[in-house]
């Protein structure tokens, strides 16, 4: 009561009194704080009962308002003061005692107050990062503590900070194996003097520690001190430590979720460092990459082993940090829904922090992903034989691929599924890497909902940005173009067209342009005049186009197409979709070393047997089977077949795309396929009474149109046939589209 009365009284005799100078009036206020230990003798009483965070916060405004009164970078007799006297250290030693007791919090706030008010740069000065680097190690000691909101508050202007000025971070690197005479002396210091070995005000290895300078053994003892408990990967780096880091990994333990989020906030501020040697320090001498690593391992081992793969498709969109926790709803709606938002709000936190990362600090952490999450926990789980197992670990590898964007966490995730081979597959050695075997075998598995997955898992891989992913499927197998016979080409009887084919120059269905709507660009590796080609009989390109357009279009016989007898179903409205698909690929690939034209015939190995690799071997075996195969499989192997000649590729241009290529003895193309299944259909149709009026009657089922009634015989056959002709009307649509992007992007 009485240190509330004196503190009433103050501010009046203050308010009456004339205003001093700021420096008289800023020493008066530090000098009262200092009073008050030298006088009082009760350092049990909370510092809110004193006048010490009055006075405190009086310095700041006197501080605040010297800097706007001045020159901007010129600094004041105040701000002087305080650094030649050490205000900041003696604050950060009775912050450390806490006495009296709040005294840590009325620090932690001054200093965060400080940093972020001050325009003119104050960490270089050894008396502002010294006592900032010994305030940080108090930071993240003891979970849950009273003072964790103002220790994240304080840790995070650092960090902003040192985002503004990135050189100052080598100020946070503390070196303990420096030599004294190695230190800076005292008072300000260079902006970029000495960072080679910035003076951190730091204990050197051969001097011992000032006493209290070493954290306490309760960051150990609350989640560890990341940085001095590492044994078995420190070894080689003990001599550095981050400590800004450090307490940053601790407060990401807090129970209070505000607080996790603006550690991992300030965690992301800092791997962004430009600094070479912060981004050495921090992935080699703290536990950042464990904390990301068995996070990440922690939360995917806690999911059921068992998951609707459509809960697992269909949950929301995650951001890390904004996830809200409602257990009585998530548990509602499916078992392990609260538990996947948390491994895809974290997967996301990865892999922004990734991005984000500086580079080699990125490749690092990608790195750890492979080897300490994707390798020991999900390998296991996608090579299991359980189908209910199978099922579950795959859905969430789709769910993950579809989330990651990072370059480095991307081209990681690649090579464990897809492993780093370059050379041209062969039969005998598909099971060379076991893992990239085993998923694409799932794509032919006995059950039709592992395929399904499996072959949403790579429509959903060809769809990233990494060449590796096409390279490693597809282009080794084509890149000597051996699919072609070694001979030359004889020329076609009538330029290949059909009596009956359409010129699509008249046909009104090409009257608008598909590509009106913007010209795509880098696409010249699909060459305008195939006259040029040896491959080729001497044709111009748009015949050359319409050629192949009548070939998909023709190849299923009238009496299998239903098409005609619907509205709304023909081969125009796969134009637009392609067009689009086709230049968001041209995007994707544009900045890839992709050759313009295919590889000249004569620099080919001809010689060297062909291998169609695994990938498309099990693709062609499932095309072949499409007549006998359930619909929603069929949809699937199309939809990868699709994606797969949508790709501005030469080679996977002609050998998909091109009906005639000479093939080499006992290979095969997508078009060769087709042509079987459509024999085998021919002869299976006379066998089959009312052929015409069923297959009608399922595409209307199929569209909604008819009502469910009666089983209809052959409903397989017929569900394929349909699947069959809308197939080649996509890849029509697709040849054209990409014809039609050479033509108008020539010169």
């Amino acid at each position: 009561m009485f240190s509330k009365f004196t503190s009433i009284l103050q501010h009046a005799v203050e308010a009456l009194a004339p205003s001093l100078p700021l420096q008289e009036d800023f020493v008066y206020h530090w000098k009262a704080i200092t009073h008050y230990y030298i006088e009082t003798s009760d350092d049990k009483a909370p510092v809110t009962d004193t006048n010490i965070p009055s006075h405190l916060e009086q310095m700041l405004d006197i501080l605040t308002q010297e800097e706007e009164e001045r020159e901007s970078g010129e600094t004041g007799p105040c701000m002087e003061y305080l650094l030649h006297h050490k205000i900041l250290e003696t604050l950060f030693t009775l912050g450390k005692a806490d006495c009296p007791p709040g005294m840590k919090q009325q620090v932690l706030t001054f200093y965060t107050k400080l940093l972020g008010r001050i325009h003119q740069p104050l960490l270089p000065h050894i008396n502002v990062h010294r006592p900032v680097q010994k305030l940080i190690r108090l930071c993240g000691e003891v979970l849950a503590a009273p003072t964790e909101n103002e220790e994240i508050q304080f840790l995070c202007i650092v960090c902003a900070k040192l985002k503004q000025d990135p050189y100052l971070v080598n100020f946070f690197l503390e070196n303990k194996a420096r030599r004294p005479e190695a230190q800076s002396p005292g008072g300000p210091v260079g902006a970029r003097g000495g960072l080679a070995s910035p003076d951190t005000g730091q204990p050197h290895g051969d001097q011992p520690p000032a006493p209290g300078e070493e954290p306490q053994a309760g960051a150990a003892a609350a989640g560890g001190s990341p940085a001095n408990s590492r044994s078995s990967n420190n070894n080689n780096h003990s001599s550095n430590n981050y400590n800004l880091v450090t307490s940053l990994l601790n407060l990401t333990r807090s129970p209070d979720g505000r607080v996790v989020v603006k550690a991992c906030e300030g965690l992301m501020l800092l791997v962004s460092l430009p600094e070479p040697a912060a981004a050495k320090c921090l992935t080699e001498n703290t536990e950042l990459v464990d904390l990301l690593t068995d996070r990440l391992s922690g939360f995917y081992k806690a999911l059921p082993t068992s998951m609707d793969p459509l809960d697992i498709e269909t949950v929301e969109s995650v951001n890390w940090g904004l996830d809200v926790y409602n257990l009585k709803d998530d548990a509602a709606i499916f078992a392990g829904k609260r538990g996947l938002i948390s491994f895809l709000s974290w997967l996301d936190y990865c892999d922004q922090l990734i991005k984000e990362a500086q580079k080699s600090a990125a490749t690092v952490m990608a790195r750890a992903v492979r080897e300490r999450f994707f390798i020991p926990v999900m390998e296991p789980q996608l090579m299991q034989t359980s189908e209910v197992g199978i099922l579950t670990s795959t859905a969430l590898l789709n769910r993950i691929i579809r989330q990651v964007t990072s370059e480095a966490l991307l081209q990681e995730m690649v090579y464990f599924l897809l492993g780093e081979e370059r050379e041209a597959e062969t039969p005998t050695g598909v099971m060379r890497y076991p893992l990239r075997h085993r998923l694409i075998e799932h794509c032919d598995h006995l059950s039709d909902e592992i395929s399904i997955m499996t072959l949403r898992l790579f429509e959903q891989l060809i769809q990233k940005p990494s060449q590796h992913i096409l390279f490693s499927l597809l282009l080794r197998s084509l890149e000597e173009r051996n699919y072609l016979e070694n001979k030359p080409a004889e020329e076609p009887l009538e330029n290949g067209l059909a009596h009956d084919a359409v010129d699509l120059e008249e046909d009104p269905l090409f009257g608008d342009d598909p590509s009106a709507d913007g010209r795509l660009t880098g696409s010249d590796w699909l060459s305008p005049s195939p006259s040029q080609s040896p491959d080729h009989g001497k044709t111009d390109g748009k015949t050359e186009v319409h050629k192949i357009v009548n070939s998909f279009l023709c190849l299923v016989p009238d009496e299998a197409k239903s098409s005609y007898h619907v509205e709304g179903t023909g081969y125009d409205t796969y134009l637009r979709d392609a067009h689009r698909q086709f230049r968001d690929y041209c995007g994707v690939c544009q900045r890839w070393d992709w050759r313009g034209t295919p590889k000249p015939i004569e620099k080919c190995d001809l010689d060297r047997p062909f291998f169609e690799g695994h990938f498309l071997k099990v693709l062609f075996d499932r095309m072949g089977r499409v007549l006998d195969q359930p619909y929603e499989v069929n949809l699937q192997v199309t939809s990868v077949l699709s994606k797969l000649c949508l790709l501005p590729h030469p080679h996977m241009h002609e050998y998909l795309l091109d009906p005639y290529i000479n093939l080499a003895p006992g290979c095969r193309s997508l078009f060769s396929v087709i042509v079987r299944v459509v024999g085998d259909l021919m002869l299976r149709i006379q066998r089959i009474p009312d052929f015409t009026p069923k297959l009608l009657l399922v595409r209307k089922r199929l569209l909604g149109l008819e009502p469910e009634g009666v089983n209809v015989d052959h409903m397989t056959l017929l569900e394929g046939v349909i699947v069959l002709e809308e197939f080649c009307k996509e890849l029509a649509a697709i040849a054209f589209v990409k014809f039609h992007a050479t033509a108008t992007s020539s010169p």
